[in-house]
């Protein structure tokens, strides 16, 4: 079966329902040779199930073919950031945070509040660097709520959230996020991968604004999310 993800060939054999069902719009018919081929055995996702009891054998394929998709990223100058992504105005706004912060229920606002705005990725959106722009992409990996645009987007920045009792956001260097993005992003266990990764990380930190914003869950949380990163 091949995919286009993130402006990828993808070729990948799919076993549950669960990943059938995220990758429909991500079906690609060219003859084109494929850039990511999966090398992941069934036997693989069965050992993991078997670690992780809770899980059900899909939602192993789901989970690790995910992480196995955005080592590969790393190849073609691009890494996942554990962040919603929401696209306004041809423009995409990354809200990365630690689970349970409300990064998505932040850019759900920007839904209600700023109309014409859509998800990207609500959970695991890949940048990648093409022809000198960086773009976030929908994925098939997308988390819970499966909301994911198969399109890819330039980004206009990236923010850390946290909650505060007031509305306020600064830009900050990018050195600064470095700790945070490491910990929303998937490490390669392969060195050159890794090396890969971190290359494509100092310019993703040196290229694009980062930036840090303490918010509540109103719309005034969005307009200073907007009017700070636009």
């Amino acid at each position: 079966m091949k995919l286009k993800v993130a402006d990828l060939t993808v070729d990948i054999n799919i076993k549950n329902d669960l990943l059938l069902s995220r990758v429909e719009p991500y079906l690609y018919s060219g003859d084109d040779e494929a850039d990511i081929v999966f090398t992941v055995s069934e036997k693989y996702y069965e050992d993991r199930q078997k670690e992780s009891p809770h899980l059900t054998l899909g939602e192993c394929e789901y989970l690790w073919s995910g992480g196995f998709f955005y080592e590969q990223l790393a190849k073609y100058n691009g890494l996942m950031l554990h962040a919603s992504c929401v696209e306004y105005g041809g423009k995409a706004y990354l809200f990365s945070a630690r689970s349970g912060t409300g990064k998505s229920t932040h850019t759900h606002l920007w839904l209600k509040y700023l109309p014409g705005s859509r998800i990207i990725n609500d959970d695991k959106p890949a940048i990648r660097l093409v022809d000198g722009v960086f773009y976030a992409y929908g994925t098939p990996w997308s988390g819970k709520t499966d909301e994911s645009i198969n399109i890819g987007v330039p980004i206009a920045g990236i923010c850390f959230l946290s909650r505060g009792s007031e509305n306020k956001i600064k830009r900050i260097p990018g050195i600064k996020a470095l700790k945070q993005f490491l910990d929303q992003t998937v490490r390669p266990y392969d060195k050159t991968l890794m090396d890969d990764m971190l290359e494509t990380l100092n310019l993703v930190l040196t290229n694009i604004p980062i930036y840090e914003m303490e918010c509540d869950m109103s719309e005034e949380a969005v307009q200073t999310a907007f009017n700070g990163m636009k």
